[in-house]
């Protein structure tokens, strides 16, 4: 006859085992899922283009952003964190990348929107390279499941670039 520890040890695995299985098949299910978000980014000012006191240039955009992010979700979707970066290069950094804006988007009914609104976060070179500079916006997503690996991707959108003189 079994003792009362083996038999509680047999149970406590089968219970892990069989969480462990059922927590598998929502991830493994995102696999298979199709996702063809879109978006699309204007800029309709800028608002600022200026040299701080100390030489670093400074930018403020007026954005029309434009995006559906709804087939990103599934059943096993938490939330998304969707983030959009002015990506650019200088003759120090090969890519630089400054967050203008971001929202946290925590169901499908929110997914799809369109906003115009200021860059929420200072645009701001480390020097005096943004005159002229061509750059590129994208759209950065971060998918958090309820239950499995989180993952990331992003919608570049190239051709945008700064004045040459400070406004």
């Amino acid at each position: 006859m079994h003792s009362l520890d083996y038999r509680a040890n047999a149970l406590l695995i089968f219970s892990v085992t069989a969480l462990a299985f059922i927590c598998a098949i929502p991830s493994f299910s995102d696999k298979f899922s199709n996702q063809n978000p879109s978006a699309e980014i204007q800029i309709l000012n800028i608002n600022r283009f200026k040299k701080q006191s100390y030489g670093n240039d400074e930018v403020s955009l007026t954005l029309d952003i434009t995006a559906d992010l709804q087939s990103l979700f599934t059943w096993n979707t938490k939330q998304v964190f969707a983030f959009v970066a002015a990506e650019y290069e200088t003759p120090k950094n090969s890519l630089n990348q400054v967050s203008l804006w971001d929202v946290i988007i925590p169901d499908k009914e929110h997914a799809k929107f369109r906003i115009q609104t200021s860059n929420k976060y200072r645009f701001i070179d480390q020097g005096h390279n943004l005159r002229g500079k061509e750059f590129n916006l994208t759209l950065h997503w971060h998918v958090m499941p309820k239950t499995g690996k989180m993952f990331a991707d992003k919608i570049v959108m190239p051709g945008y670039s700064l004045p040459d003189a400070y406004k």
